[in-house]
């Protein structure tokens, strides 16, 4: 939502799809996305700057915004199977993330930024597609599904999404939220800001169904192959699950908009790695190295074929 570097299986790498969007999808009981008005009414002028959404440089909202953002109800919390597959330990930029594997007590603060149109109906972590105009968030290592308050601060007001995706990976994030979430908390002009994070336990007997979404959305597959020509590439993550992979190739090609080479989902000892290139030689590939740790925090281990 990677290549023939030695992984140990053990960090089986993800999703997140994260971003983010983006992500193991599908066949998460029988959920679907969390809910929106089934009629949003008539499209209004966008209600925020159309560039920079959350970290990712030219993202942003919808060409047409529901006219009606306040009135989408938070979500629901409550007792869902979680989705196995984006609950598996993965890698990213190097950095190992074990996520939990149940619902538990949780509360931070730090930095939120939020996630649009890039993502808009591609597949998150738990197989689901993105709506941007949900109330849902990405995090790096929550169980997937669940839920969590977040709580802007600096005006008092708070949210509860339900938590879908993995993602941010910058370091100084702790959470990527929808474009209505960041509405309703007041951050969207600002493209991000500091909040607090506390996870909810649902009740044993709180069932409410969630509705799906009031439009369907395409899914875009990704393209997986088994071989890549030789030369040197940078490997951004290794996950079990494809989803996973194609999540955060997604999420990368959104926020590296500068590259000038192609992102690759390769399948090799029941991995799926992220890798980019080719480069001609380890000199070449290093500047890209360094010029994405300088983006994200981050700098992808060098691999030749």
């Amino acid at each position: 939502m990677k290549f023939p570097l030695a992984i140990p299986l053990t960090v089986i790498s993800l999703w997140l799809a994260g971003c983010g969007s983006a992500p193991e999808r599908p066949q998460v009981g029988e959920t679907s996305p969390e809910t929106r008005p089934t009629q949003p009414g008539t499209p209004a002028k966008p209600q925020a700057p159309r560039k920079g959404g959350g970290y990712y440089k030219d993202d942003g909202p919808a060409d047409d915004i529901p006219a009606n953002l306040d009135s989408i109800p938070d979500a629901v919390p409550r007792n869902e199977p979680l989705h196995k597959p984006a609950l598996k330990p993965y890698e990213v930029f190097g950095r190992q993330y074990v996520p939990n594997t149940r619902v538990r007590p949780y509360r931070a603060s730090g930095i939120a930024s939020w996630y649009g149109r890039k993502f808009h109906g591609q597949k998150t972590s738990i197989g689901e597609p993105y709506d941007m105009f949900a109330m849902t968030a990405a995090h790096p290592t929550l169980a997937l599904p669940s839920y969590v308050r977040v709580s802007n601060p600096a005006n008092g007001k708070s949210v509860i999404v339900r938590v879908i995706d993995r993602g941010p990976f910058h370091a100084d994030r702790v959470i990527d939220l929808s474009y209505t979430a960041a509405y309703k908390l007041g951050i969207v002009q600002h493209g991000s800001a500091r909040v607090d994070v506390e996870a909810i336990l649902p009740d044993s007997t709180d069932a409410i169904p969630i509705q799906a979404s009031s439009r369907p959305i395409p899914v875009v597959p990704e393209t997986v192959t088994t071989t890549l020509p030789a030369g040197v590439y940078l490997q951004l993550g290794a996950f079990s699950n494809t989803d996973n992979a194609g999540n955060l190739k997604r999420h990368l090609m959104a926020e590296l908009d500068w590259l000038d080479r192609p992102i690759h989902l390769v399948k090799a000892d029941a991995l799926h790695r992220v890798q980019l290139g080719p480069f001609a030689s380890r000199s070449a590939a290093e500047p890209v190295a360094e010029k994405i740790r300088n983006a994200l925090g981050f700098k992808p281990g060098l691999v030749t074929r």
